[in-house]
C-alpha cells in the first residue's frame, strides 16, 4: 500500500510539473507575440549590478528603441546603434566607435533585439511566484539554461498580468552577480526617425574607429 501512495503522490507531482511548464510556455509564447505585434518598442530601465562577495553595487539607467532586430541602447554612457547586420559601440569617453558583428548567435548573450524571445532556445522554464507591485499583478518565469557549463544560474523574468508586458528581467550567474533591469517605461508605435539605426560617422570625426573581424 505504501509504494502504491508513493507511485500516485509522484504522478500528481509530474501531472503537476508538467502543467506548470505549459503554464510558463504558453504566457511566454503569448508575451512575445503581443511584441512581435508591434512596430516599434521605445524602454526607459532601471539597472542594477550586484555582487555581494565582490563588494559591487552599481545602478544607473538606461534606454532602448527596438524595431525588429534593430536597435538603439544607451546605457553606462555607451551607446549601441545595430542595423540588423552590423554593431556600432560608440564611447564617447574614450573617443571610440567599435565595429563589429552582431553577437546574437551567442546564447549566453541576451542582447535588446532577443530580449524578449531568448528563452525559446537553450532554457528549461517554470512558473515561479506571483508578485503585487504597486497594485500591479507580476508573474516570475524562471528559466534555467540546458546548458550546464553556462556562466548563467538562471533568469526570473517578471510578466505584468494585464498588459503581457515584461516588467523586470533578473539574472543569476554562477559567480553570485545578480543583474536586474527593471522597465520604468513601456512605449509602443512610436515615431520614429528613418536613421535612427544608422551610423553616421561624421558625427564621429576624431574617434577612434576599431573595426573588428
Amino acid at each position: 500500500m505504501k509504494h502504491v501512495l508513493m507511485a500516485f503522490v509522484f504522478l500528481i507531482s509530474f501531472s503537476n510539473q508538467a502543467q506548470d511548464v505549459a503554464k510558463a510556455k504558453a504566457l511566454l509564447n503569448e508575451v512575445n507575440q503581443k511584441v512581435k505585434s508591434y512596430n516599434n518598442i521605445s524602454i526607459d530601465f532601471k539597472y542594477v549590478l550586484k555582487n555581494t562577495s565582490e563588494n559591487i553595487n552599481q545602478e544607473t539607467r538606461g534606454d532602448v528603441t527596438i524595431e525588429g532586430d534593430k536597435y538603439l541602447l544607451n546605457i553606462l554612457g555607451v551607446t549601441r546603434i545595430f542595423d540588423g547586420k552590423t554593431l556600432y559601440t560608440i564611447n564617447p569617453e574614450d573617443e571610440e566607435v567599435t565595429i563589429s558583428k552582431d553577437n546574437s548567435d551567442d546564447e549566453s548573450t541576451i542582447t535588446p533585439s532577443k530580449m524578449l524571445s531568448f528563452y525559446k532556445d537553450g532554457y528549461t522554464y517554470n512558473m515561479d511566484i506571483i508578485q503585487n507591485v504597486n497594485g500591479r499583478k507580476i508573474q516570475y518565469i524562471k528559466l534555467s539554461p540546458i546548458d550546464t557549463n553556462s556562466e548563467i544560474k538562471n533568469v526570473l523574468l517578471g510578466v505584468d498580468v494585464q498588459t503581457k508586458h515584461i516588467y523586470n528581467l533578473i539574472e543569476t550567474g554562477k559567480n553570485g552577480t545578480q543583474t536586474t533591469l527593471t522597465v520604468n517605461s513601456f512605449k509602443t508605435n512610436e515615431p520614429i526617425s528613418k536613421t535612427l539605426f544608422t551610423f553616421d560617422k561624421n558625427k564621429y570625426k576624431g574617434y577612434y574607429i576599431n573595426k573588428l573581424d
